[in-house]
């Protein structure tokens, strides 16, 4: 199926998707790249800035900088916004199926992606500046009014756009070879935002104030990955994850040529940020725009990564039960907005410097928000599990659900 049914039955619109339509794949890959968000957004509050990381890396701190920058720091949450736009038309399906009609299909939308502005606006509030469930949400009702029940010739512009982002990445990439080519032996470090207000509060009302005037910036500022959210709409429309076995040459060549890109770009800022390149400023500059516009290749990458790991622990197992841990990933994949809220609070609670700012207690700041991130996601993944094995739906999850549905 290639475009979403425009059902001219009106009907009553049918509530949250049943756990038996899931795929594994958009539940897996999000249950496990919780852990980078984790990784990437407890640095964040360690450091106090972004991108968050160590400014004079030793040892075994280098390997880790030019990791982050490489595969984890702008390169994460662009896979959640591809899972975002597949969501939006999957969710239309099913209103479709129904036959609740396009009407009851876009209130639904409408409806859900605007209760995501007011969760995002709490969030910020009480939790952390970088939330992303406003921009979702906002992006959301754009794409609904302005692209979703579009014909596919419209559809089909997000693929010149991506085309057009790979020779703008081409360029960016040159200018940073012209740069590096020019440079003299400096010491620059990553550029960064010059440190977050709320991130170095001195206590927590403090913290709120702050962030409430750091978040509608912020917001407005990853708004334009609306242009990854239609990608993730297009590839829905293909039933790109449902069916990984048909689409199995697509998935292969977006992981290797989004993956190369997203990867490679990273590398010359992440050998700045470990303290094994040393560049002047403009040239330092000139490496972290080419991490930055590189990075949301990461989103389709992974997605596309994740696509193949499905397909072949589908036909791995012998059974239609999926083994302990990849049951649990996936469980926490649907539960991953409670995962993600669990995340802000465990950051604010261990990091904050107001409270117990476990970051300047020990002797490795990196490594105490890498411990952090892997705990707390563990926390995440084991709560998931056990929420599963009840037939329970994340918190955050049950609440969206009820404001978007109503009471069924």
């Amino acid at each position: 199926m290639t475009a979403i049914t425009q059902s001219h039955v009106t009907g009553p619109a049918r509530g949250p998707v049943r756990r038996t339509e899931r795929a594994l794949a958009p539940d897996l890959a999000r249950g496990t790249m919780l852990l980078f968000i984790a990784l990437a957004n407890a640095a964040v509050f360690t450091f106090g800035n972004q991108p968050g990381a160590e400014a004079s890396p030793h040892g075994w701190e280098r390997g880790f900088n030019l990791a982050m920058f490489v595969f984890v720091h702008a390169r994460a949450y662009p896979m959640f916004a591809v899972m975002f736009g597949y969501g939006l038309v999957q969710l239309t399906r099913r209103q479709d199926a129904q036959g609740a009609g396009p009407g009851a299909a876009r209130s639904v939308l409408l409806k859900r992606n605007a209760w995501l502005i007011a969760f995002g606006l709490v969030h910020a509030a009480l939790l952390n500046f970088g939330d992303f469930l406003g921009a979702y949400g906002i992006v959301g009702i754009l794409f609904t009014l302005v692209l979703l029940r579009r014909g596919e010739r419209v559809q089909r512009v997000v693929l010149w756009l991506w085309g057009w982002m790979v020779f703008y990445v081409a360029i960016v990439a040159g200018m940073a070879v012209y740069h590096a080519a020019k440079s003299t032996s400096g010491s620059a470090a990553v550029p960064t935002d010059g440190g977050v207000d709320s991130l170095s509060a001195p206590d927590y009302a403090t913290s709120v104030a702050d962030r409430l005037g750091e978040w509608p910036i912020h917001t407005l500022t990853v708004v334009p990955f609306i242009v990854i959210v239609w990608l993730g709409a297009w590839a829905a429309r293909r039933g790109v994850l449902e069916d990984p076995a048909r689409h199995r040459r697509l998935l292969i060549r977006t992981a290797v040529i989004a993956l190369g890109i997203a990867f490679a770009g990273g590398v010359p800022i992440g050998l700045v940020s470990a303290g094994f390149a040393h560049v002047d400023g403009s040239t330092a500059d000139a490496f972290l725009m080419l991490y930055e516009v590189s990075g949301q290749f990461g989103g389709p990458g992974y997605v596309a990564l994740f696509g193949l790991l499905a397909l072949r622990l589908s036909k791995a197992r012998s059974d239609a039960r999926p083994k302990l841990p990849v049951a649990a990933l996936a469980a926490l994949g649907q539960r991953s907005l409670s995962g993600y809220l669990f995340q802000s609070l465990a950051w604010v609670l261990l990091l904050s410097p107001f409270a117990l700012a476990l970051g300047e207690r020990t002797g490795s700041p990196t490594l105490t928000a890498c411990l952090s991130a892997v705990l707390v996601w563990l926390t995440t993944v084991a709560g998931a599990y056990l929420l599963q094995r009840r037939s329970l739906p994340g918190p955050a999850e049950k609440v969206l659900r009820r404001l978007t549905y109503g009471p069924r």
